[in-house]
């Protein structure tokens, strides 16, 4: 990181004086990985496991073989244990677009308006009424079609419908309707303005990577975007010498109709079971390659906030250009933390402890061994570490706070696991922590826990524990959002106290709260001399003592002889 500013912001130095001798205001977490459908490489925010599914579905069938990813399991697991937001990344092959309407016709014999699906990478509903019931053959639930209703040629008006893909011409199955719309773009109600015609793209400059927004109107649905709208010649006199509006003539006639052309595919090259052995080359159908721009775009922490960070399917072994990319945005970033596999399925924990001595950073953790669940459809599958443990993060948030360790029998239960891949022993448990491998465990009676929380840090210190690593995070996001509003402020006595009346507070409140022994900060005459002020700088120091866990008791039972005299 930087020392010195160029422009004008904040710069937040940590200094780690927590050396051991011998022995934000920000919820949410990150996923990256394939999906059955959505915006592809755009990260979105879901709020609820519902949405998650709504935007990108839940399974995707190919052939005879049905295929689900460790995304959703992951979403479901983090969702079910009290998270409250989720960044996605979809991940897929290729280049992908939305799939687009066949034509919407109009009383003029041309096409009114075009829509193109937000779910990028499927066909959506190519297919026409068949059989018996007007079935929709090759419709699933997760494809669309839309609907032209209430065309009023009084009023130029008219209604578009969006209708699942799997219903049909006598049950109709609307997922979102959109009435009284006008392809008069000067009125409230154009179709554009109501629906949106907002699209995205993944751009590159130098090194940096970033969305860019393309469009006018923000987009109001969930399933579709205006792509085009044909807009009629001005008003005209029809043989009657009657005045007519181009708008009120030309709207779009009852009908409906499928959405076709949408290019990518949803596999690259062999079409793995997600559950299936993840090979170097094959990761749920994907290339590790695939995943490089997603992780580079959420590199921006100016536009993607996240504390937790994960990418279940890639592994150090098998894929480490990617897992070391990951590990190196949230470094640069400080603000998040990377969970991170270090081996594929049914290794051994020398190749644990081999895989994890490459690492060295406290911005970034590991767990094993692999863990079975149930996936959506309640059937028993295998997942790496790295799709759980989100959810005991998240469960630790909303129990405790950031500064707890998110294990141990109370915070780091994992109530969704069936069982783990091995019953680590004593020694395999001591082993793995000493190569900041953190154990999943499994005890009689309590089930499978998290029974570790180091970071991948090797240096003996505060910061390769887990819980300090996110305290600190938790405190430079608040400090930091603080200091954002001085920016451009005078650097004077009054606005340096309005600093310290806001950060002492809250870091008392933290202390109270069990994350801190003790604090100071320094913000005065005495680090914001003449010279400083005249760089335009304003520094302030933070001196930190985080609240250490009891993760080794020593408990000494002496047995007395009877008479003895107990010590004072």
């Amino acid at each position: 990181m930087a020392e010195t500013l160029l422009s004008p912001g904040v710069l937040a130095r940590e200094t780690d004086q927590s050396f051991i001798q011998g022995q934000p205001v920000q919820a949410g977490a990150a996923i990256i990985g394939p999906a059955a459908k959505g915006p592809v490489g755009i990260p979105t925010l879901v709020t609820s496991f519902s949405e998650y599914n709504a935007i990108y579905g839940s399974d995707v069938t190919s052939g005879s073989q049905q295929y689900e990813y460790l995304t959703q399991t992951s979403a479901n697991n983090y969702f079910s244990q009290g998270g409250t937001s989720l960044l996605v990344a979809r991940v897929q092959s290729g280049s992908f677009t939305g799939a687009i309407s066949t034509a919407v016709s109009n009383s003029l014999d041309t096409s009114a308006f075009t829509l193109t699906t937000i779910s990028e990478g499927e066909i959506m509903n190519s297919g026409i009424a068949t059989g018996s019931n007007q079935t929709l053959t090759d419709g699933t639930k997760d494809n669309v079609r839309w609907e032209v209703q209430g065309s009023n040629t009084s009023t130029g008006t008219f209604s578009l419908i969006i209708r699942r893909g799997d219903d049909n011409l006598r049950q109709k199955n609307p997922i979102q309707t959109f009435s009284n719309l006008s392809l008069d773009p000067q009125a409230t109600n154009y179709i554009s303005k109501v629906i949106g015609d907002t699209s995205f793209s993944v751009e590159q400059d130098g090194t940096d990577y970033y969305v860019k927004t393309n469009g006018t109107y923000v987009n109001k649905s969930k399933y579709v975007r205006v792509s085009a709208v044909n807009t009629p010649t001005p008003n005209y006199f029809d043989n009657d010498g009657v005045a007519k509006s181009a708008y009120t003539a030309s709207i779009p006639i009852a009908g409906s109709g499928s959405f076709t052309q949408a290019t990518g595919t949803l596999f690259d090259g062999q079409e793995a079971k997600w559950n299936d052995t993840i090979s170097t080359t094959n990761i749920q159908g994907l290339a590790p390659t695939d995943y490089t721009e997603s992780i580079n775009l959420l590199s921006n922490k100016d536009e993607y906030r996240y504390n937790l960070i994960t990418v279940p399917g890639l592994n150090s072994t098998d894929h480490g250009v990617p897992v070391n990319l990951l590990v190196s945005t949230v470094e640069s970033r400080q603000d998040a933390i990377a969970v991170i596999d270090l081996t594929g399925y049914n290794k051994t924990v020398s190749a644990i402890t081999t895989a994890a001595s490459a690492f060295d950073s406290s911005y970034a953790a590991t767990y094993w061994p692999w863990l079975q669940t149930l996936n959506t459809t309640s059937q028993t599958v295998w997942v790496p570490a790295s799709t759980m443990i989100p959810g005991v993060y998240a469960f630790t948030d909303v129990s405790s706070d950031t500064w707890f360790a998110p294990a141990g029998l109370t915070r780091g239960s994992l109530g969704n696991v069936i069982r783990a891949e091995r019953k680590l022993t004593s020694g395999n448990r001591d082993t793995l922590y000493t190569a900041n491998v953190n154990p999943i465990a499994t005890f009689p009676g309590n089930g499978v826990v998290v029974f570790g929380q180091k970071t991948l840090q090797k240096r003996a210190s505060a910061l390769d524990r887990v819980n300090v690593r996110r305290l600190l995070i938790t405190l430079k996001n608040y400090i930091s959002q603080i200091s954002d509003n001085l920016v451009f402020e005078q650097n004077s006595i009054a606005t340096r106290n309005s600093f310290l009346t806001q950060v002492n507070p809250y870091l008392e409140s933290i202390q109270q709260r069990q994350g801190l022994y003790a604090f100071k900060v320094i913000m005065d005459e005495t680090n914001n001399t003449a010279d400083v002020v005249d760089r335009n700088e304003l520094v302030g120091q933070l001196y930190l003592q985080p609240t250490k866990t009891a993760e080794f008791i020593m408990l000494d039972f002496n047995v007395l002889p009877t008479g003895a005299t107990f010590p004072a």
